[in-house]
Protein backbone atom coordinates (compact mmCIF):
# COMPACT_ATOMS: atom_id res chain seq x y z
CA UNK A 1 0.00 0.00 0.00
CA UNK A 2 2.65 2.40 0.79
CA UNK A 3 4.68 1.68 -1.91
CA UNK A 4 1.95 2.59 -4.44
CA UNK A 5 1.27 5.63 -2.48
CA UNK A 6 4.47 6.97 -3.03
CA UNK A 7 4.71 7.33 -7.10
CA UNK A 8 1.04 9.26 -6.28
CA UNK A 9 3.01 11.70 -3.87
CA UNK A 10 6.02 12.50 -6.16
CA UNK A 11 3.77 12.43 -9.15
CA UNK A 12 1.68 14.93 -6.96
CA UNK A 13 4.54 17.45 -5.97
CA UNK A 14 6.22 17.37 -9.27
CA UNK A 15 2.72 18.55 -10.78
CA UNK A 16 2.74 21.65 -8.15
CA UNK A 17 6.51 22.33 -9.02
CA UNK A 18 5.27 22.78 -12.55
CA UNK A 19 2.70 24.86 -11.67
CA UNK A 20 5.01 27.04 -9.86
CA UNK A 21 7.58 27.21 -12.75
CA UNK A 22 4.74 28.16 -15.21
CA UNK A 23 2.99 30.53 -12.96
CA UNK A 24 6.17 31.90 -12.47
CA UNK A 25 7.89 32.67 -15.78
CA UNK A 26 4.26 33.51 -17.51
CA UNK A 27 3.65 36.32 -14.89
CA UNK A 28 7.09 38.03 -14.23
CA UNK A 29 7.77 37.61 -18.04
CA UNK A 30 4.62 38.86 -19.93
CA UNK A 31 4.18 41.75 -16.97
CA UNK A 32 7.83 42.50 -18.09
CA UNK A 33 6.73 43.12 -21.61
CA UNK A 34 3.26 45.08 -20.72
CA UNK A 35 5.87 47.70 -18.52
CA UNK A 36 8.70 47.89 -21.25
CA UNK A 37 6.41 49.11 -23.47
CA UNK A 38 4.60 51.10 -21.30
CA UNK A 39 7.53 52.97 -20.15
CA UNK A 40 9.25 53.31 -23.86
CA UNK A 41 5.98 54.13 -26.04
CA UNK A 42 3.26 55.64 -23.64
CA UNK A 43 3.69 59.19 -22.43
CA UNK A 44 3.28 60.63 -19.30
CA UNK A 45 2.49 63.40 -17.11
CA UNK A 46 0.40 66.19 -18.99
CA UNK A 47 2.95 67.12 -21.21
CA UNK A 48 2.83 64.16 -23.01
CA UNK A 49 6.69 63.10 -22.62
CA UNK A 50 8.25 60.24 -23.63
CA UNK A 51 10.74 58.46 -21.59
CA UNK A 52 13.74 58.14 -24.04
CA UNK A 53 16.76 56.96 -22.08
CA UNK A 54 17.24 53.43 -22.56
CA UNK A 55 20.39 52.46 -21.23
CA UNK A 56 18.93 53.70 -17.81
CA UNK A 57 16.55 50.62 -17.79
CA UNK A 58 19.59 48.85 -18.38
CA UNK A 59 21.12 49.83 -15.57
CA UNK A 60 18.54 49.58 -13.32
CA UNK A 61 17.81 45.87 -14.28
CA UNK A 62 20.63 45.06 -13.96
CA UNK A 63 22.01 46.37 -10.57
CA UNK A 64 18.60 45.38 -8.53
CA UNK A 65 19.97 41.63 -10.34
CA UNK A 66 23.38 41.99 -8.75
CA UNK A 67 22.09 42.89 -5.55
CA UNK A 68 19.99 39.73 -5.65
CA UNK A 69 22.47 37.48 -7.05
CA UNK A 70 25.21 38.71 -4.21
CA UNK A 71 22.70 38.23 -1.79
CA UNK A 72 22.00 34.75 -2.70
CA UNK A 73 25.47 33.61 -2.77
CA UNK A 74 26.16 34.86 0.82
CA UNK A 75 23.14 33.22 1.59
CA UNK A 76 24.02 30.26 0.33
CA UNK A 77 27.61 30.63 1.27
CA UNK A 78 29.19 29.90 -2.08
CA UNK A 79 32.41 31.84 -3.00
CA UNK A 80 32.20 35.30 -4.02
CA UNK A 81 35.58 34.63 -5.85
CA UNK A 82 35.14 34.89 -10.04
CA UNK A 83 35.39 31.17 -11.30
CA UNK A 84 36.61 32.83 -14.78
CA UNK A 85 38.82 35.64 -15.47
CA UNK A 86 36.87 38.85 -15.50
CA UNK A 87 37.55 39.68 -18.70
CA UNK A 88 34.78 37.09 -19.67
CA UNK A 89 32.79 38.28 -17.88
CA UNK A 90 32.83 41.76 -18.79
CA UNK A 91 32.39 40.52 -22.55
CA UNK A 92 29.60 38.65 -21.47
CA UNK A 93 28.17 42.14 -20.05
CA UNK A 94 28.84 44.24 -23.06
CA UNK A 95 26.95 42.25 -25.34
CA UNK A 96 23.96 41.62 -23.21
CA UNK A 97 23.87 46.15 -22.59
CA UNK A 98 23.86 46.10 -25.97
CA UNK A 99 21.34 43.28 -26.53
CA UNK A 100 19.21 45.29 -23.78
CA UNK A 101 19.58 48.26 -25.47
CA UNK A 102 18.53 47.56 -29.02
CA UNK A 103 15.46 45.78 -27.63
CA UNK A 104 14.53 48.99 -25.54
CA UNK A 105 14.98 51.06 -28.37
CA UNK A 106 13.56 49.20 -30.86
CA UNK A 107 10.70 49.67 -28.93
CA UNK A 108 10.19 53.19 -30.28
CA UNK A 109 9.89 52.17 -33.80
CA UNK A 110 8.43 48.79 -33.90
CA UNK A 111 5.65 47.62 -31.86
CA UNK A 112 5.87 45.10 -29.06
CA UNK A 113 3.96 41.89 -31.33
CA UNK A 114 6.56 42.31 -33.97
CA UNK A 115 9.30 42.30 -31.34
CA UNK A 116 8.68 39.63 -29.59
CA UNK A 117 7.52 37.62 -32.86
CA UNK A 118 11.18 38.48 -34.38
CA UNK A 119 12.45 36.91 -31.12
CA UNK A 120 11.28 34.00 -32.07
CA UNK A 121 13.74 34.10 -35.22
CA UNK A 122 16.95 33.98 -32.34
CA UNK A 123 17.57 30.58 -32.92
CA UNK A 124 19.05 32.00 -36.77
CA UNK A 125 21.83 33.90 -34.72
CA UNK A 126 22.59 31.27 -32.15
CA UNK A 127 23.28 28.54 -35.00
CA UNK A 128 25.76 30.81 -36.55
CA UNK A 129 27.49 31.39 -33.15
CA UNK A 130 27.39 28.14 -32.16
CA UNK A 131 28.96 27.28 -35.20
CA UNK A 132 31.93 29.30 -34.79
CA UNK A 133 32.59 29.53 -31.52
CA UNK A 134 31.79 25.95 -30.52
CA UNK A 135 31.94 23.86 -33.58
CA UNK A 136 28.70 22.87 -32.98
CA UNK A 137 26.43 21.02 -36.12
CA UNK A 138 23.40 20.98 -36.77
CA UNK A 139 20.59 18.80 -38.57
CA UNK A 140 18.13 19.51 -41.51
CA UNK A 141 15.08 19.72 -38.90
CA UNK A 142 16.93 22.73 -37.10
CA UNK A 143 17.54 24.47 -40.41
CA UNK A 144 13.57 23.53 -41.92
CA UNK A 145 12.65 25.15 -38.62
CA UNK A 146 14.84 28.17 -38.79
CA UNK A 147 13.88 28.76 -42.24
CA UNK A 148 10.26 28.80 -41.28
CA UNK A 149 10.66 30.87 -38.25
CA UNK A 150 11.81 33.36 -39.88
CA UNK A 151 9.43 33.21 -43.52
CA UNK A 152 6.91 34.03 -40.41
CA UNK A 153 8.81 36.63 -38.64
CA UNK A 154 9.56 38.60 -42.18
CA UNK A 155 5.18 38.14 -42.63
CA UNK A 156 4.98 39.52 -39.44
CA UNK A 157 7.43 42.76 -39.86
CA UNK A 158 6.78 43.59 -43.59
CA UNK A 159 2.80 43.52 -43.24
CA UNK A 160 2.02 45.55 -40.22
CA UNK A 161 -1.90 47.01 -39.91
CA UNK A 162 -1.78 50.94 -41.40
CA UNK A 163 -2.96 52.37 -38.03
CA UNK A 164 -0.44 50.41 -36.36
CA UNK A 165 2.30 54.00 -36.07
CA UNK A 166 5.24 54.47 -33.75
CA UNK A 167 5.11 57.72 -31.59
CA UNK A 168 8.77 58.30 -32.74
CA UNK A 169 7.80 58.16 -36.56
CA UNK A 170 6.20 59.67 -38.81
CA UNK A 171 6.04 56.72 -41.33
CA UNK A 172 4.65 52.50 -41.05
CA UNK A 173 6.53 50.27 -37.78
CA UNK A 174 8.28 48.51 -40.33
CA UNK A 175 11.54 51.72 -40.46
CA UNK A 176 14.68 50.32 -41.75
CA UNK A 177 15.87 51.57 -37.90
CA UNK A 178 13.55 49.48 -35.84
CA UNK A 179 14.40 46.86 -37.94
CA UNK A 180 17.88 47.10 -38.24
CA UNK A 181 17.71 47.59 -34.39
CA UNK A 182 15.98 44.02 -33.95
CA UNK A 183 18.84 42.58 -36.04
CA UNK A 184 21.28 44.00 -33.87
CA UNK A 185 19.54 42.42 -30.91
CA UNK A 186 19.58 39.17 -32.22
CA UNK A 187 22.95 38.99 -33.06
CA UNK A 188 24.14 40.38 -29.59
CA UNK A 189 21.66 37.78 -28.14
CA UNK A 190 22.78 34.80 -30.13
CA UNK A 191 26.51 35.60 -28.80
CA UNK A 192 25.91 36.01 -25.35
CA UNK A 193 23.83 32.64 -25.11
CA UNK A 194 26.63 30.95 -27.19
CA UNK A 195 29.01 32.53 -25.06
CA UNK A 196 27.32 31.99 -21.56
CA UNK A 197 27.36 28.35 -23.02
CA UNK A 198 30.77 28.14 -23.56
CA UNK A 199 31.52 30.06 -20.43
CA UNK A 200 29.72 27.44 -18.19
CA UNK A 201 31.56 24.44 -19.77
CA UNK A 202 34.83 25.56 -19.69
CA UNK A 203 34.33 26.03 -15.63
CA UNK A 204 32.86 24.51 -12.87
CA UNK A 205 30.26 27.24 -12.36
CA UNK A 206 27.39 27.94 -10.29
CA UNK A 207 24.42 30.33 -12.01
CA UNK A 208 24.55 32.62 -9.37
CA UNK A 209 28.21 33.10 -9.07
CA UNK A 210 27.96 33.87 -13.34
CA UNK A 211 25.13 36.21 -13.12
CA UNK A 212 26.41 38.54 -10.24
CA UNK A 213 30.08 38.98 -12.44
CA UNK A 214 28.07 39.94 -14.84
CA UNK A 215 25.53 41.92 -13.89
CA UNK A 216 28.08 43.68 -11.73
CA UNK A 217 30.04 44.82 -14.79
CA UNK A 218 27.08 45.32 -16.60
CA UNK A 219 26.37 48.08 -13.56
CA UNK A 220 29.32 49.71 -14.29
CA UNK A 221 29.34 49.67 -18.47
CA UNK A 222 25.92 51.25 -18.39
CA UNK A 223 26.59 54.02 -16.18
CA UNK A 224 29.93 55.01 -17.76
CA UNK A 225 28.10 55.44 -21.02
CA UNK A 226 24.82 57.24 -19.27
CA UNK A 227 27.41 60.05 -18.08
CA UNK A 228 28.78 59.57 -20.99
CA UNK A 229 26.05 60.69 -23.18
CA UNK A 230 24.90 62.74 -20.39
CA UNK A 231 21.48 60.97 -19.76
CA UNK A 232 21.77 60.30 -16.02
CA UNK A 233 20.87 63.41 -14.66
CA UNK A 234 18.16 63.67 -17.76
CA UNK A 235 16.85 60.38 -16.50
CA UNK A 236 16.62 61.12 -12.96
CA UNK A 237 14.74 64.65 -13.21
CA UNK A 238 12.37 62.78 -15.50
CA UNK A 239 11.50 59.82 -13.04
CA UNK A 240 11.62 62.47 -10.20
CA UNK A 241 8.77 64.51 -12.34
CA UNK A 242 7.12 61.61 -13.27
CA UNK A 243 6.26 59.50 -9.96
CA UNK A 244 4.49 56.60 -12.06
CA UNK A 245 7.30 56.36 -14.36
CA UNK A 246 9.83 55.92 -11.49
CA UNK A 247 7.19 52.97 -10.19
CA UNK A 248 7.18 51.38 -13.48
CA UNK A 249 10.78 51.21 -13.35
CA UNK A 250 11.07 49.38 -10.05
CA UNK A 251 8.67 46.72 -10.65
CA UNK A 252 10.40 46.32 -14.49
CA UNK A 253 13.27 45.73 -12.51
CA UNK A 254 11.90 43.64 -9.74
CA UNK A 255 10.25 41.13 -12.54
CA UNK A 256 13.53 40.86 -14.66
CA UNK A 257 15.27 39.33 -11.48
CA UNK A 258 11.83 37.09 -10.25
CA UNK A 259 12.14 36.00 -14.11
CA UNK A 260 16.11 34.64 -13.64
CA UNK A 261 14.99 32.79 -10.47
CA UNK A 262 12.27 31.10 -12.36
CA UNK A 263 14.22 30.54 -15.56
CA UNK A 264 16.81 28.67 -13.94
CA UNK A 265 14.56 26.69 -11.49
CA UNK A 266 12.57 25.57 -14.47
CA UNK A 267 15.60 24.20 -16.41
CA UNK A 268 17.23 22.43 -13.57
CA UNK A 269 13.56 20.52 -12.24
CA UNK A 270 12.11 19.88 -15.79
CA UNK A 271 14.69 20.51 -18.47
CA UNK A 272 14.73 22.29 -21.49
CA UNK A 273 12.20 21.11 -23.30
CA UNK A 274 9.53 22.10 -20.90
CA UNK A 275 11.21 25.49 -20.76
CA UNK A 276 11.14 25.90 -24.43
CA UNK A 277 7.48 24.82 -24.52
CA UNK A 278 6.55 27.69 -21.64
CA UNK A 279 8.46 30.34 -23.18
CA UNK A 280 6.14 29.62 -26.55
CA UNK A 281 3.09 30.03 -24.52
CA UNK A 282 4.60 33.24 -22.72
CA UNK A 283 5.40 34.87 -26.45
CA UNK A 284 2.18 34.23 -27.32
CA UNK A 285 0.48 35.13 -24.67
CA UNK A 286 2.49 38.36 -24.40
CA UNK A 287 1.34 39.10 -28.36
CA UNK A 288 -2.11 38.78 -27.17
CA UNK A 289 -2.22 40.63 -24.20
CA UNK A 290 -0.19 43.74 -25.69
CA UNK A 291 -3.06 43.60 -28.78
CA UNK A 292 -5.70 44.21 -26.83
CA UNK A 293 -4.15 46.81 -24.16
CA UNK A 294 -2.38 48.62 -26.13
CA UNK A 295 -4.64 48.21 -29.02
CA UNK A 296 -1.89 47.22 -31.79
CA UNK A 297 -4.44 45.48 -34.78
CA UNK A 298 -2.87 42.59 -36.94
CA UNK A 299 -3.08 42.33 -40.29
CA UNK A 300 -4.39 39.15 -42.07
CA UNK A 301 -0.62 38.86 -43.31
CA UNK A 302 0.94 39.33 -39.31
CA UNK A 303 -1.79 36.39 -38.23
CA UNK A 304 -0.53 34.00 -41.02
CA UNK A 305 3.02 34.81 -40.04
CA UNK A 306 2.08 34.34 -36.42
CA UNK A 307 0.92 30.96 -37.32
CA UNK A 308 3.54 29.54 -39.15
CA UNK A 309 6.23 30.75 -36.17
CA UNK A 310 3.96 29.20 -33.19
CA UNK A 311 3.11 26.35 -35.26
CA UNK A 312 6.96 25.45 -35.98
CA UNK A 313 7.63 25.96 -32.83
CA UNK A 314 5.08 23.64 -30.70
CA UNK A 315 5.62 21.16 -33.74
CA UNK A 316 9.32 20.58 -32.88
CA UNK A 317 8.57 20.34 -29.15
CA UNK A 318 6.03 17.81 -29.90
CA UNK A 319 8.47 16.21 -32.55
CA UNK A 320 11.57 16.01 -29.19
CA UNK A 321 8.98 14.87 -26.82
CA UNK A 322 8.86 11.59 -29.23
CA UNK A 323 11.07 8.60 -28.22
CA UNK A 324 13.86 8.84 -30.74
CA UNK A 325 17.24 6.33 -31.02
CA UNK A 326 20.00 6.94 -29.69
CA UNK A 327 22.23 9.08 -31.45
CA UNK A 328 26.04 8.96 -32.01
CA UNK A 329 27.49 11.45 -29.00
CA UNK A 330 28.06 14.28 -30.80
CA UNK A 331 26.59 17.41 -29.84
CA UNK A 332 23.55 18.82 -32.48
CA UNK A 333 22.24 21.32 -30.38
CA UNK A 334 20.19 24.06 -31.40
CA UNK A 335 19.05 27.13 -28.86
CA UNK A 336 16.20 25.51 -27.49
CA UNK A 337 18.54 22.71 -26.41
CA UNK A 338 20.33 24.58 -23.88
CA UNK A 339 18.61 28.12 -22.87
CA UNK A 340 20.85 29.64 -20.21
CA UNK A 341 19.06 32.89 -20.09
CA UNK A 342 16.19 35.05 -21.94
CA UNK A 343 17.27 38.42 -21.44
CA UNK A 344 14.12 40.22 -20.40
Amino acid sequence: MEATAAPAVQKGSRFWKCVFAVVGIMTTLVIYGVLQEKIMRVPYGADKEYFKYSLFLVFCNRITTSAVSAVALLASKKALDPVAPVYKYCLISVTNILTTTCQYEALKYVSFPVQTLAKCAKMIPVMVWGTLIMQKRYMGPDYLLAFLVTVGCSFFILYPAASDISPYSRGRENTTWGVSLMMGYLGFDGFTSTFQDKLFRGYDMEIHNQIFYTTSCSCILSLAGLMFQGHLLLAIDFVYRHNDCFFDIMLLSTVATASQFFISYTIRTFGALTFATIMTTRQLASIMLSCVWFSHPLSWQQWIGAIIVFGSLYSKNFLKSTPQKPSPPEEKDTEASKPLKENP
